[in-house]
């Protein structure tokens, strides 16, 4: 079987792929930066060395290149948090010890997830900062990952594992905490990170025992 061939000059889709992943990812860092209106499509094809036809062929319009970035930054997110949630949702079923364990690995996850890529957080907070626009973003991006844990919560407090009047106030709480950790850990010098780092996480699982009463909880391991 003969297969068509390429016309010259056409990128392969591979090509396409790549282009396109770097085009946003340069956008993410200018849009965390800078908010949406600070950045313009000339600034995103400068900073990826292409040109403005070619975000736009990849992106379409300021407004789509931005819902991309968050719609980016949510897959991956969502990736890793649901695979937490299904090693969390199996300890659930186990004694109200393991449950928290698994609510301990959930929450390291989701830490571990922020501190290794903190223009997430600096571009929901520039969206944050501007709460009247943008707002179905919210809804698409955000809230979706805020049912994932709070429904893990609501089962495992149905089961009898915790007790859980409110998990929305749960979830919003440890998402601002995370947040605001990242922000500050701006200004840490390099070599006091790990420190820190381990400090937040600590506080984390101290914050969970607290709430739900459970002491001397397995490591998740």
């Amino acid at each position: 079987m003969t297969m068509p061939r390429r016309r010259p000059g056409r990128p392969r889709r591979d090509d396409q792929r790549q282009t396109r992943e770097l085009v946003l990812a340069v956008a993410t860092r200018l849009f965390a930066e800078r908010g949406f209106d600070g950045v313009g499509l000339r600034e995103v094809a400068a900073a990826a060395d292409v040109d403005v036809a070619t975000v736009a062929h990849h992106t379409g319009t300021k407004a789509q290149l931005y819902d991309a970035c968050f719609a980016r930054v949510y897959d991956a997110e969502r990736e890793v948090l649901e695979r937490a949630a299904r090693r969390a949702r199996e300890a659930a079923g186990g004694s109200a010890a393991e449950a928290l364990a698994g609510l301990h690995h959930l929450a390291d996850v989701f830490v571990d997830f922020l501190e290794d890529r903190p223009e997430t957080t600096r571009l929901w907070l520039r969206r944050w900062l501007e709460p009247g626009r943008h707002g179905g973003f919210d809804q698409r991006y955000a809230v979706p990952l805020y049912r994932l844990a709070e429904e893990l919560l609501d089962t495992a407090s149905a089961a009898g594992r915790l007790t859980e009047p409110a998990a929305h106030v749960v979830v919003r709480s440890l998402v601002w905490a995370v947040h605001g950790h990242v922000v500050a850990l701006a200004d840490v010098a390099p070599d006091q990170l790990a420190g820190r780092r381990a400090e937040f996480r600590a506080f984390v699982h101290r914050w969970l025992d607290a709430l739900y009463g459970t002491r001397d909880v397995p490591p998740p391991g």
